[in-house]
């Protein structure tokens, strides 16, 4: 079912939702990251990657990712860049803080597929996060000879600092201290991706928390998610609000106000900017 609904009476009703609500299940997409400020295209590319794209014609941050650079020193001082930005720096508009302060006091759990961090940076407890498909601020080995990820900030800091003419010295090239094969980041693009132990913990929490709260006044609250991956959030959603009578599904996002038609009356669609529409919550 597509809806088309009444914005204020749609986060009114969120509103109430959230306020009964015995728990609360965040699905954050990458929508909620663009609402915060994380953009990847105009003017913010362009502040940070204008000799990327006079040099390689790219005009997005993604493009720019997957370009085949000759060396491994583009190869990182390009994506070093990417990393201290969209990682180790603040987004510039507190959506996230906005949305921990609506949910602090509830029995919350956040699963996303974004890798930004930004949950753990607005004050979410980090045993309540389910980052599914890795972290920016990782590495692992490209092989990879071993399921274990290394913390990035340090040597992506130092690539930043030291690159000139879009290379880093080649003595930061990061390589696997097990093989001595490369390494890259921890992001899941195929098989190669590295689940540590960290991500099967965060994940047995969450499946924990899902079971715990198969009854009762659920919150499902889906921001931004699209449809890239949508078995890691919005079809578990669904499904989960379909099996509880007393659970309730919320979704923001600027398009795709979908869900199946038996969920109709337990639906809470909003078609508006992310930040817009928690503003109105307080």
């Amino acid at each position: 079912m597509k809806f088309t609904q009444d914005f204020s009476a749609q986060t009114s009703r969120l509103r109430e939702a959230l306020q009964n609500a015995d728990a609360v299940v965040i699905g954050a997409g990458a929508g909620l990251s663009a609402s915060a400020g994380f953009t990847y295209s105009g003017e913010r590319f362009e502040q940070y990657f204008l000799d990327f794209e006079e040099k390689y014609g790219f005009h997005d941050m993604y493009s720019g990712g997957f370009y085949p650079y000759q060396t491994p020193e583009e190869h990182w001082a390009y994506w070093s860049r990417y990393i201290l930005i969209n990682r180790y720096t603040d987004p510039p508009k507190p959506v996230y803080q906005n949305l921990f302060e609506l949910v602090k006091e509830k029995d919350y759990f956040v699963i996303t597929t974004n890798v930004d961090h930004c949950f753990q940076k607005a004050g979410f407890d980090k045993k309540r996060l389910f980052y599914t498909q890795g972290d920016y601020g990782l590495f692992q080995c490209s092989t990879p000879c071993h399921n274990k990820t290394y913390d990035n900030e340090e040597l992506i800091r130092r690539m930043v600092a030291e690159q000139r003419d879009m290379r880093i010295p080649t003595e930061l090239i990061p390589h696997c201290p097990i093989c001595g094969k490369p390494m890259t980041m921890n992001l899941r693009a195929d098989d190669k991706f590295v689940q540590d132990d960290g991500w099967d913990t965060a994940c047995e929490r969450y499946e924990k928390f899902i079971r715990s709260h198969r009854r009762g006044k659920v919150l499902y609250l889906e921001l931004g998610v699209g449809y890239n991956t949508p078995v890691i959030i919005k079809y578990p959603f669904w499904k989960f609000t379909a099996e509880n009578k007393n659970a309730t599904y919320a979704c923001i996002n600027m398009g795709g106000l979908f869900c199946p038609g038996e969920l109709e009356k337990r639906a809470i669609p909003i078609g508006e900017d992310i930040g817009t529409a928690l503003d109105m919550l307080y």
